[in-house]
């Protein structure tokens, strides 16, 4: 059951009782920190990648996994009309409490509504978990765009993680693709259930949206060894 620690953790900075940060790992690497203001980052702060699909954006704006609201507020803004959408209670109550208009909590999988930019970044296809359901989400992403519409993600290759020193790889095929990992979340000494995450290559996820009707261009690369996509 999950515990929403994500939604503790941006609720306790909004009210002022800021003093830990969120504690991440997965299964291939070591324990990092999450800083608390970066999730309340202003466009200004935010990466070229991120900026970018801000740019992008256009008509009737999906904000899926929309976090503290960051993005959806400068959208909000530009005078753009924007749903924001998160499955962290907390998150979607400080995205109100910062000032997103509409802002409502709820999985992609049960969005109806249909919109011009569907937005999913900081590594949106994380939510898609493992790739064995990124047709799934596609397919429904897809489904819930206007003609004409399109799709604004974000990813990495993180094939670089299971490099050795030598510059060999050390993965081993049997596990199932590099993307999928397991993530694990703490703060202030409390736990959240292990989540599933995945990370897709362009290559990879170009191909997925092709057996599903979906065009993919590649935008832009990041600094580091991430990209922006656009599905239309």
């Amino acid at each position: 059951m999950k515990k929403d620690i994500f939604g503790k953790a941006l609720l306790d900075y909004q009210n002022g009782n800021y003093s830990e940060d969120i504690i991440t790992s997965t299964n291939i690497s070591d324990e990092d920190t999450l800083p608390l203001p970066y999730l309340f980052r202003l466009y200004a702060d935010m990466p070229l990648l991120e900026q970018k699909a801000l740019q992008l954006s256009k008509g009737n704006i999906l904000d899926v996994g929309c976090g503290s609201g960051s993005h959806s507020l400068w959208l909000q803004n530009k005078g753009l009309n924007v749903k924001a959408i998160d499955n962290s209670e907390g998150a979607i109550k400080v995205a109100k409490k910062r000032g997103v208009i509409n802002a409502e909590l709820k999985p992609i999988l049960e969005e109806t509504e249909t919109f011009d930019t569907i937005l999913l970044l900081m590594n949106g296809t994380g939510i898609f978990q493992e790739l064995s359901l990124v047709s799934q989400n596609l397919k429904h992403l897809k489904s819930i765009l206007k003609p004409e519409g399109q799709i604004l993600i974000d990813s990495s290759d993180i094939s670089y993680m299971y490099e050795d020193e030598d510059g060999g790889q050390w993965l081993d095929l049997n596990q199932g693709y590099p993307g999928e990992l397991n993530y694990f979340l703490s703060y202030k000494g409390e736990k959240e259930t292990a989540m599933k995450w995945l990370y897709l290559d362009f290559e990879t996820l170009k191909t997925a949206c092709l057996t599903v009707g979906l065009n993919c261009e590649k935008v832009m690369d990041g600094e580091h060894f991430d990209y922006l996509a656009r599905l239309f």
